[in-house]
C-alpha cells in the first residue's frame, strides 16, 4: 500500500478527438466514490444527445485493485479498457474518465475503437492539473488534562494534523497521520504516561 498517489485537482476541459467522422469527447473528473460516477455521466448524456456511447473508467485509492471499466455498448474491451489503460499510464487514482462517442457513419473496427478511445482519454488527462494525495489514517489520543502540554508539544514537533479535539477533564484528540509514520507516532505518544492511543481497526 502506497503512502501517496497522484490525482487531479479539478475537472478537465473537454477535449475532442475525431476519427473518420466519429467524434470522441473526453473529460476527466476527480472522483471520491463509485456512487458518484453516474452523477458525472448523466449531464454528458444530456449535453451530447447524439452520442450512443458514454464509455468510462475509474480508479480509486492507493491500491491497484479498486477500478472499473465500462464499454457502454461498444464491443467488449474496445472502450473502457483503453480508457483505464490511460489512467494507469498516467499513474492517477481517484479519477473518472468519460469518453462520449458520436458515430460518424464509418465503422472503425475494434482496433480503431481501441485507438480512438485511448487517444481521447489521453488528451483529456493531458489537460489535468495533477496533485499529490498523502494517505493518512486516523489516530485517537485519550489522555488526562495534565498531559495537554506534552501532547501538544509532540503534535507541534511532528507537524501532525488535528482532525478534532475535546480538551476537558478527560481529553481526546483525533489526528490524521501519514500511513508510513503510524507506528512511530503511536510509540512516541505512548511514552507520555498515562496516554491511550487507538488506531482504526
Amino acid at each position: 500500500m502506497k503512502d501517496s498517489y497522484n490525482t487531479i485537482k479539478i475537472k478537465t476541459p473537454e477535449v475532442l478527438y475525431k476519427n473518420q467522422g466519429s467524434k470522441f469527447y473526453g473529460v476527466a473528473f476527480p472522483l471520491k466514490a463509485e456512487a458518484h460516477v453516474q452523477e458525472f455521466i448523466e449531464p454528458l448524456r444530456k449535453k451530447h444527445k447524439k452520442a450512443n456511447h458514454h464509455c468510462y473508467a475509474w480508479k480509486l485509492g492507493n491500491t491497484d485493485d479498486n477500478y472499473r471499466a465500462n464499454d457502454d455498448g461498444e464491443p467488449s474491451h474496445s472502450a473502457g479498457d483503453p480508457i483505464l489503460g490511460q489512467l494507469i499510464a498516467h499513474d492517477l487514482s481517484d479519477v473518472l474518465v468519460v469518453v462520449s462517442r458520436i458515430f460518424g457513419g464509418t465503422k472503425l473496427g475494434v482496433g480503431g475503437l481501441i485507438s480512438a478511445y485511448r487517444e481521447a482519454a489521453k488528451l483529456a488527462l493531458e489537460q489535468a492539473v495533477i496533485i499529490e494525495k498523502i494517505v493518512t489514517e486516523p489516530m485517537h489520543i485519550l489522555f488526562g488534562y495534565g498531559q495537554i502540554s506534552a501532547i501538544m508539544r509532540l503534535i507541534k514537533e511532528r507537524n501532525l494534523h488535528i482532525a478534532s479535539q475535546k480538551l476537558e477533564a478527560s481529553c481526546s484528540i483525533t489526528l490524521q497521520v501519514k500511513l508510513h509514520d503510524l507506528q512511530e507516532v503511536k510509540d512516541a505518544f505512548e511514552q507520555i504516561y498515562p496516554v491511550q492511543v487507538l488506531l482504526k481497526e
